[in-house]
């Protein structure tokens, strides 16, 4: 077919959720670029999504299902046809359902470079049938969405187009040239209409284009900065005592644990010089409009619920709510309501459940019963989970039967017993909901799927039926599967246009209007219709601090990086990992950008190359979250050295907890 061009939705992990214009020449994607029915595409992608049909067309590409023929890890296998494996999974899955009971089967996913089809639809009835252990999905956004419900019931935040009428500006915890890059246009308008912008992160990720003023807090101390400054505004009695009095409940517990921290204390434990502190607390009191665009950075320690709960707090405490550019954004995805039920019923699923920050304790020795069956699909768990060794130890358990439904051969892929190839979101339908944008978009085949590979849906219907598992949902497939959905799916404003999202386009919103006000057009979710200052999901405890360990002298962060999306294109855009240190830190070592170095805990060593950089901040090493073990030197990766601990909200990952040192490598 000659050369033409494609509308469909990206589906990767991001807030933005593009409208995407892709270019096919005879069946092949040969060019990716943005689309025009979009609030906030604006014109450009990023790189990352530019570049995806690399991994379309890449050596590493799975193509066929496959069977291991040699040893685990050793990516040694033999080429075998879909029935074959669907056969031999059916035939494992029930003799250790038999020997075991279900929950001696664990599957692995995560949903978030999915759409609705794709993660927790036919997946779930599936292993809801067989009675399998359930997974808590704790990697990510647990401790945000958590906290987020419990305060405000997820109420929808303020649009990105609407920072433009700020006066005043925080990014705290997020990097948008990292994972949100159609939010900068935004804050450089703003910028030339006289609003001030603050960053708060332990590095400097925007231009003096696009902010005015970065608060470079050590990891993890978040919380204190942002009671530190709460408890000034008490002091300074600036506090909206008659919008808090109308609309809110739980103050006193946040202005008590606020009262622990003077000045001086929060100076000392957040690295932050104390007239900063004071003077981005005054700025924030005195602009007007303010928003609050808060991250997942924040939640990636022990602290991180509790600080995040700090955070949001702050809209409601100076009254910045009720106008167009006020208030707070974190997750926009509870705009859209989705109701799965009637596709695939009430799973009645009560199994136990299982933490996947803790899936290599999981696969050790002491669980009861031991996981025997393990089905990785939307994720590749040894690059992503703590503690890596533990998770390759136990992969390498010659007594678990491990399937992995992946598009190209990660590192997780290299252990599977059966390997069965994926769809990219480029070669089957979805339906994607903006958790940034205010949109929602459809994603539909651009070209027929490489090989034989078959989508989440495709191969679990297939698994469903072979199973004997009788349900109407096990039938339906590909477009049919998409209207299902949507039929379920209510946007602000009513029901999204099924032939709209069927061909690939993107669906607005209506508040009314594209954009909510807070406590304008929209309103908090909760019972009361209040927002809840101290969240229960803070536990006995909330707002108390957690102080880090000292056993290594540098704090470890893993932050998004700008050449992949958590793991994915990681076969081909990170060849070489780095670790990154403040010239100070590296002169103390005696080290030169360039070298080969070694980066080591208590649970193991990275070797890598050092980059050296004054936009992080001194006692912080930075290392790229999701790399593959390919791109360094001993193949360790930043997860080697991240613990598995759960944090108390959500029971979630700290993987800013880790605690490095740093030498040259011999």
């Amino acid at each position: 077919m000659p050369e033409h061009k494609l509308t469909t939705t990206c589906v990767m992990d991001c807030p933005d959720v593009c409208a995407l214009e892709v270019t096919v020449d005879n069946d092949r994607v040969t060019a990716i670029g943005p689309g025009a029915s979009h609030p906030d595409t604006a014109g450009f992608i990023c790189s990352k999504v530019s570049q995806f049909h690399r991994r379309l067309y890449h050596a590493d590409r799975i193509l066929h299902p496959m069977r291991r023929v040699g040893a685990k890890g050793a990516a040694e296998f033999e080429r075998i046809g879909w029935d074959d494996a669907i056969a031999e999974i059916t035939e494992r899955f029930a003799r250790i359902r038999s020997e075991s009971g279900g929950e001696a089967i664990l599957p692995f996913h995560y949903g978030g470079s999915n759409g609705l089809l794709s993660d927790e639809l036919i997946d779930h009835l599936y292993f809801s049938r067989l009675g399998s252990s359930r997974l808590d999905k704790t990697i990510c956004a647990v401790p945000a969405t958590e906290v987020a419900v419990g305060m405000y019931g997820k109420m929808p935040g303020v649009a990105f187009g609407d920072f433009v009428h700020a006066r005043g500006i925080v990014i705290w915890g997020a990097n948008p040239r990292g994972s949100n890059i159609h939010l900068i246009p935004y804050l450089r308008e703003a910028k030339k209409r006289g609003a001030r912008v603050v960053t708060v992160d332990p590095r400097r990720n925007l231009s003096s284009a696009e902010h005015d003023i970065h608060l470079a807090v050590l990891p993890g101390q978040d919380l204190p900065l942002a009671l530190s400054m709460i408890r000034l505004w008490r002091e300074w009695e600036v506090l909206d005592r008659e919008f808090l009095d109308a609309h809110a409940n739980g103050l006193e517990a946040l202005l008590e644990r606020a009262e622990e921290w003077p000045l001086a204390r929060a100076a000392e434990v957040t690295g932050l010089d104390a007239a900063d502190i004071e003077r981005v607390a005054a700025l924030l009191v005195e602009s007007d409009p303010l928003v609050v665009r808060c991250g997942w950075g924040i939640e990636r320690n022990a602290n991180g619920g509790q600080a995040i709960a700090a955070v949001l707090a702050i809209p409601a405490l100076l009254g910045k709510f009720g106008v167009r550019g006020g208030g707070y954004t974190l997750s926009n995805g509870g705009a859209v309501q989705v109701d799965r039920t009637p596709v695939i019923g009430d799973l009645a699923w009560n199994t136990r459940r299982i933490n996947m920050t803790q899936l290599g304790r999981a696969l050790g020795p002491d669980l009861e019963p031991p996981v025997r069956g393990l089905f990785v699909y939307n994720a590749n768990p040894v690059a992503t989970v703590p503690e890596q060794g533990s998770v390759i130890n136990g992969l390498m358990r010659d007594d678990l039967f491990t399937v992995v439904h992946d598009q190209v051969l990660t590192d997780t892929a290299l252990y599977a017993d059966i390997l069965l190839p994926a769809t990219t979101f480029l070669e089957g339908w979805d339906i994607r909901p903006g958790y940034g944008s205010y949109v929602l978009g459809g994603i539909r085949p651009v070209v027929a799927p490489a090989g034989e590979a078959r989508t989440n849906m495709e191969l679990f219907t297939a698994l469903g039926r072979a199973a004997g598992f009788d349900h109407p949902a096990f039938e339906l497939e590909g477009e049919a599967l998409l209207r299902a959905v949507l039929d379920q799916v209510r946007i602000p404003g009513g029901k999204p246009d099924r032939d709209t999202v069927a061909a690939g386009g993107q669906v607005r919103y209506d508040f009314p209007g594209e954009n909510p006000i807070q406590f304008e057009t929209v309103f908090p979710r909760t019972a009361d219709g209040r927002a809840q200052l101290t969240p229960a999901t803070l536990g006995d405890r909330p707002f108390a601090w957690t102080p880090p360990t000292d056993d290594f002298p540098l704090a470890l962060i893993t932050p998004a990086s700008a050449h992949l999306v958590t793991s994915t294109m990681g076969e081909y855009n990170l060849d070489t990992l780095r670790i990154t240190l403040h010239p100070e830190d590296a002169a103390l070592r005696k080290l030169a950008s360039g070298d080969r170095v070694k980066v080591f805990n208590q649970r193991g060593e990275v070797h890598c190359v050092l980059a050296i950089s004054d936009s992080l901040r001194t006692g912080v090493a930075s290392m790229p979250k999701g790399a593959w073990r390919r791109s360094s030197i001993n193949g360790a990766t930043s997860v080697a050295l991240c613990p598995d601990d759960a944090q108390v909200v959500g029971n979630a990952a700290c993987f800013n907890d880790a605690r490095v040192e740093v030498a040259a490598l011999d």
